[in-house]
């Protein structure tokens, strides 16, 4: 909390120049805080550092007990009843630091008729399955989600928990950590334990992908992260693994929990754009020089059955929509083949694509940094080798039909 002492305020008004959010007033000549606008940043009180009459006093932080909180949780994300792969990626990982930990591992579901879904989780790691089928679950929605995992979490306790970084984990992620009072790590790319003090070690990207942040939180529970989609592996599904599925039916969910309503699901027709499914992506960069020219990576991505996908520059420049994106402002894919058409290869892209199965580059300049991670790289005119590589993929495949 921030407070003033009227006696040692002598009405100067540095305070009041050094907020940057107009929090601070005078009033009568002494200075008053509106602590419904303060951030508590702490620019007035270094302002009134010569006087000493604003100070910050920080609130104890509550003692939390450690002990209680056991196994690993991930949250197996569904839509229309199937698992999102991102799901069964958590399980993969949290299955590698649940051993090492020698914890359980456990999945929580959340949807309506999603009976045959639990079976699945096993078989890809989960000793136990925690599973909430309620009607108001059938779609996502913020708040009623946020409130049956909460619920589940305040009862089980779960030491550590790992959600997709998708459009729905990013979502309700950060929800349930504000109500839980605890820390949340997004966008991780590495997830280990320390050894010695038996931590969550979450790493991710930071000052756009130039350097790694490795991140713990020691002193809160449970501790989350949400993990980029095609960055984990997920493990080979064995039939013969047997778990435990817990039905939870006495969480108290009320159609006044949600405060939107959804009118109407549109499902975007065109299916050249699901980038985190797809096997083979065309990517197109700035070497393209306009819109039009995208039309040369269509082509490829036709001809070879693939997605197309797009650089940050050529989506910044308005040439195709950002649903095309891949990097780490865009789509994180993990495709059996990539291939990158006048891409010179910023950090940021590459930290995208570059765990793909097989990278092929094609780009006029030989120096190209996209050719520091590609399989293949192929240097000249892309404008040349693209519609030459179309028209053999084309016959070549043509042939094999």
């Amino acid at each position: 909390m921030i407070f003033v002492i009227k006696d040692k305020c002598v009405g100067c008004g540095l305070c009041v120049k050094a907020c940057l959010f107009n929090a601070v007033k005078l009033v009568d000549k002494k200075a008053v805080v509106d602590e419904d606008i303060c951030t508590l940043c702490g620019a007035c009180v270094t302002a009134c550092k010569r006087h000493g009459a604003i100070f910050i006093q920080n609130k104890a932080r509550e003692e939390v007990d450690l002990s209680t909180y056991k196994g690993i949780w991930t949250f197996a994300e569904q839509r229309d009843g199937k698992l999102m792969n991102v799901a069964l990626e958590l399980l993969g990982i949290g299955r590698e630091l649940a051993d090492n930990l020698n914890i359980p591992l456990s999945a929580i579901l959340l949807g309506d008729g999603i009976s045959s879904l639990p079976q699945q989780l096993i078989h890809y790691g989960a000793d136990q399955v925690y599973a909430v089928d309620h009607p108001l679950l059938k779609t996502y929605q913020t708040d009623i989600y946020a409130k049956a995992l909460v619920s589940l979490i305040e009862r089980y306790f779960p030491e550590q928990m790992l959600f997709g970084a998708t459009s729905v984990g990013r979502d309700l992620a950060p929800r349930v950590a504000a109500r839980l009072k605890t820390g949340l790590t997004a966008d991780c790319t590495g997830l280990s334990i320390d050894p010695e003090k038996k931590l969550l070690v979450q790493t991710r990207p930071a000052f756009g992908g130039n350097l790694m942040a490795t991140i713990v939180i020691p002193n809160h529970r449970p501790q989350m992260s949400t993990v980029r989609p095609n960055v984990m592996k997920r493990m080979e599904p064995r039939t013969s693994r047997t778990g435990k599925v817990i039905q939870v039916k006495d969480i108290s969910l009320q159609a006044e929990d949600i405060f939107t309503k959804i009118l109407q699901i549109v499902h975007d027709s065109d299916k050249t754009v699901n980038l985190q499914e797809a096997t083979i992506i065309v990517s197109g960069g700035r070497g393209l020089q306009k819109a039009e020219n995208f039309k040369y990576i269509r082509e490829l991505a036709e001809a070879v059955g693939g997605a197309v996908g797009a650089s940050r520059a050529t989506v910044d420049a308005g040439w195709i929509p950002s649903y095309h994106q891949v990097g780490q402002t865009g789509k994180t894919v993990h495709p059996k083949l990539y291939i990158a058409c006048g891409i010179s290869g910023a950090i940021q892209h590459l930290i995208g694509m570059q765990t793909s199965d097989i990278i092929v580059a094609i780009n006029k300049d030989p120096n190209a940094p996209i050719f520091n991670v590609a399989t293949y790289g192929v240097v000249g005119d892309l404008f040349e080798i693209v519609p030459a590589l179309a028209k053999t993929c084309r016959e070549k495949l043509g042939k094999n039909q």
